[in-house]
C-alpha cells in the first residue's frame, strides 16, 4: 500500500473515531440536560476527559491504528473491539467509583453503547473505503514481470495484495520456460527481446526485473530502453539461496550495505532515549518503593529462613558477558540454587517465597542491577550461563538474543513465556518473542511491555511460581 495513503488513513480514522465518541457524549449530555451551572457538571467534563484520554491511550497501546493492524479489514475490526471492551470496562469502573456527587449512570451507558456502534459503523465504512479504491483505481499502475520464477509468482502476489492501484500484467521469460506457464495466474510472455514491445502494447507504467543483470545481460539493454520509453524499472534482488528472510538496506555513503535484520538500538539516539527511560523509571522505583520494601521483605524473609536476604546469581548479560542478578530470596539456602531452576511444587521455595514470587516482587532488586547499567526494565530474560549454552544447542538463533542488555521483564514474559522451561517449543518461542523485540523496538513498545506487564501481575500467572 502507498505509504502516504496508509498514513491518511490512519489519521483519517483516529480523528473520525474520536470525532463520533465525543458527538455521541455532547449528544448523551444534552438529552440528559446537564447545563454548565450545574454543580455536577464538572464530574461530567472529568469523564469526557477521561473517556477520550482512555480511549487514546488504549488504542495507542494495542496498535488499533497500525499499519500492520489496518492494512487489512479483519485485525483492524478485532483490535479495534478488543480495545473497545477494555475502554468500557474502564468508563464503567469510573462510573461506580464511590464519590460525592453522582454521574449520570444513563448518560454514561448511552456514550458506551452508542460509541460501540459508532465503530461497528466506521469500520465497515473502511471496508467501503477498500473495495471501492479496489474497483476503481485498480489499472492506475500496470507491471509487467521479468523472469517467471518462484520469486516472480511471489512478488506478484505481494503487489496485488498489498497495494492499491496496481495490476500485474504478466510475466516475460525465455521461450524454454514457457511450458511451466500452465499453471500461472497471469500470462507468461516468451522472449526477453520482446520486453519493450510487449510493454508498449499493454501500456505497462513499471517493469519488475527477478533475473539479475548480471545473470542475463539482455536486462541492461532493457533497463536502458525502459526509462526512454518512460517505463520505470526495478530489480527485485533475489537472496534466497543463502538467506531466507528479509534483508535490510543501508548505505554508506553510496555504498549499499544488506544487514539480515534491522536492530534500532544500534542508533546512538535509541540507545540514549532507551537509558534514560531506565535511569528515570528505576529512580523513581527505588526511592518510592525499594526504599521500604526491602526493610519489609528482608524481615518476612529471614524470620522464616535465616540468612542473606537478596540472592545473587551470575547471568548472562549483554554480548554474553557474566553480571550478578539481584532477586529478593524466595527459597531456603541450598547449593542447588546456582544450577537448578525453580519448577512447580518446588520444596525449596518458602511461604513468603511464593507469595513473591507470583506477584514478580522477588525481581524488584533488579532495578538496582538497571541503574548499574548491567540490566535494562525491559529485554531479554536473563539465564544462568550453564542454560545459555545449553539452549543455544537446543535453538540456534538464541545467543542473538544477546546483542540486548537482558530485562526485568520482555515481550515474551508478557506473551506467555516465563517461568521454567520445560520443553523446546517453550525456548523456541522465547526466542522468536525476543528477537521480535530486537528488530522492532520502539520507546512506545517499552511502555506497551511495561503496562502489560503490571495488568498480568493483577490478573495473575499460570507459568509464575
Amino acid at each position: 500500500m502507498n505509504r502516504s495513503f496508509l498514513r491518511s488513513l490512519q489519521i483519517f480514522f483516529i480523528i473520525l473515531d474520536l470525532f463520533v465518541l465525543n458527538i455521541i457524549y455532547l449528544v448523551a449530555e444534552g438529552i440528559y440536560e446537564e447545563s454548565a451551572e450545574s454543580k455536577e457538571f464538572y464530574r461530567y467534563v472529568q469523564f469526557w476527559i477521561l473517556a477520550n484520554w482512555f480511549w487514546i491511550t488504549l488504542t495507542a497501546i494495542g496498535g488499533v491504528y497500525a499499519a500492520r493492524n489496518i492494512l487489512y479489514f479483519e485485525p483492524f475490526m478485532r483490535r479495534t473491539m478488543r480495545m473497545f471492551a477494555i475502554w468500557a470496562l474502564l468508563s464503567l469502573a469510573y462510573l461506580f467509583l464511590p464519590r460525592r456527587v453522582e454521574l449520570s449512570q444513563p448518560l454514561v451507558f448511552t456514550t458506551v453503547g452508542f460509541f460501540l456502534l459508532g465503530l461497528i459503523f466506521n469500520r465497515f465504512l473502511y471496508l467501503g473505503i477498500r473495495i471501492w479504491i479496489k474497483r476503481e483505481v485498480h489499472l492506475s499502475r500496470k507491471i509487467l514481470i521479468l523472469g517467471f520464477n518462484d520469486l516472480a509468482r511471489s512478488v506478484a502476489k505481494f503487489l496485488e495484495e498489498e497495494q492499491f492501484g496496481i495490476k500485474v500484467v504478466g510475466f516475460i521469460d525465455e521461450t524454454g520456460r514457457i511450458r511451466s506457464a500452465e499453471t500461472a495466474s497471469h500470462p507468461v510472455y516468451p522472449n526477453l527481446d520482446d520486453t519493450l514491445r510487449v510493454s508498449r502494447q499493454l501500456r505497462v507504467n513499471e517493469i519488475y526485473s527477478t533475473i539479475m543483470p548480471e545473470n542475463n545481460a539482455k536486462v541492461y539493454k532493457i533497463m536502458e530502453q525502459a526509462e526512454k520509453d518512460l517505463i520505470r524499472f526495478r530489480v527485485v534482488a533475489d537472496f534466497q539461496s543463502f538467506i531466507n528472510k528479509p534483508v535490510y538496506v543501508d548505505f554508506l555513503r553510496d555504498v549499499p550495505i544488506l544487514s539480515v535484520r534491522r536492530e534500532p538500538l544500534e542508533e546512538v539516539i535509541n540507545r540514549f532515549n532507551k537509558r534514560l527511560f531506565d535511569i528515570v523509571f528505576s529512580l523513581f522505583v527505588t526511592i518510592f518503593i525499594l526504599s521500604w520494601l526491602v526493610p519489609i521483605l528482608g524481615l518476612l524473609i529471614y524470620l522464616e529462613s535465616p540468612g542473606p536476604i537478596l540472592f545473587v546469581q551470575i547471568r548472562g548479560g549483554k554480548n554474553n558477558k557474566p553480571f550478578g542478578c539481584y532477586k529478593f530470596r524466595s527459597m531456603t539456602v541450598n547449593k542447588a540454587a546456582e544450577a537448578v531452576q525453580a519448577t512447580k511444587g518446588d520444596k525449596r521455595v518458602t511461604k513468603i517465597g511464593r507469595i513473591i514470587r507470583k506477584t514478580s516482587l522477588d525481581e524488584f532488586p533488579q532495578f538496582i542491577n538497571v541503574l548499574k547499567g548491567e540490566m535494562s526494565i525491559v529485554g531479554p530474560r536473563p539465564h544462568m550461563l550453564k542454560h545459555n549454552k545449553g539452549f543455544a544447542l537446543m535453538e540456534e538463533q538464541y545467543m542473538i538474543r544477546q546483542f540486548l542488555k537482558p530485562g526485568i521483564t520482555g515481550w515474551a514474559q508478557v506473551n506467555g513465556y516465563r517461568g521454567e522451561i520445560t520443553q523446546l517449543e517453550h525456548i523456541k518461542k522465547r526466542v522468536e518473542y525476543d528477537l521480535y523485540y530486537l528488530e522492532n523496538w520502539s520507546l512506545w513498545l517499552d511502555f506497551k511491555i511495561v503496562f502489560l506487564t503490571v495488568y498480568n501481575v493483577f490478573k495473575g500467572e499460570e507459568m509464575a511460581y
